[in-house]
């Protein structure tokens, strides 16, 4: 059986990054035991200054990328509609904000250290805890929250909050990704060597990952 292993770079606050997670693991799922896959989530903040409280994401948006609000709609529903496509839901409105995700990302790294079906999972309800239920993720009780919904100790989690660990590894994988050339997410990297970006559907994850396995 071929070992594929697969660097999923992103941020919580990405929901194309929901829509890229979904077809990844979907194609995953299609493609069964002909592979066996070593999935890795890796760090990458969209918006490092995010201040606490947040932000309005509609209100951001729309200055960034100089949307006006039917476009703003717009792109929110075919998002929406391509995320739930894959089994991940959002829930975005006009009161929805943008949050700093740093201890997301510490603590998806500790969740790493336990396992992949457990970092997977803690990133499935952290995407959840964002673009779902729009709730603060740099807030200790919400992750902790997100963790227990993950299966995962929400007390261990909750101290991997306070006590600040990983900052220093989250930091320095960041920076890794970033002089590798990533500057968008998601982007997905197979076997060191093959690059998807963007939150693509399950068949084009599942014809590229067919390909690396078969050697081709």
């Amino acid at each position: 059986m071929n070992k594929v292993k697969i660097d999923f770079v992103s941020d919580v606050a990405c929901p194309w990054c929901a829509v890229g997670l979904g077809g990844l693991l979907a194609a995953i799922e299609r493609i069964g035991p002909e592979a066996e896959f070593e999935i890795h989530m890796q760090p990458f903040e969209l918006n490092p200054d995010m201040p606490k409280g947040g932000q309005n994401t509609g209100e951001r948006l729309m200055k960034k990328y100089g949307f006006d609000k039917p476009r703003l709609q717009e792109n929110r529903r075919v998002i929406a509609e391509r995320a739930a496509a894959v089994g991940m839901l959002m829930h975005q409105t006009d009161d929805s904000r943008s949050y700093n995700t740093f201890d997301a990302h510490r603590l998806l790294h500790w969740a790493g250290t336990l396992g992949q079906a457990q970092q997977v999972a803690l990133k499935r309800s952290l995407l959840k805890t964002y673009h779902f239920d729009n709730l603060d993720t740099s807030e200790s009780d919400v992750l902790a929250q997100a963790a227990r919904d993950a299966g995962l100790d929400a007390e261990a989690a909750r101290e991997v909050v306070a006590s600040g660990r990983y900052a220093d590894e989250v930091r320095a994988d960041q920076e890794k990704w970033r002089n590798l050339g990533i500057s968008s997410v998601p982007s997905v990297i197979i076997n060191d060597k093959y690059l998807v970006s963007g939150g693509q559907p399950p068949e084009v994850f599942e014809q590229a990952l067919r390909q690396v396995a078969s050697g081709g």
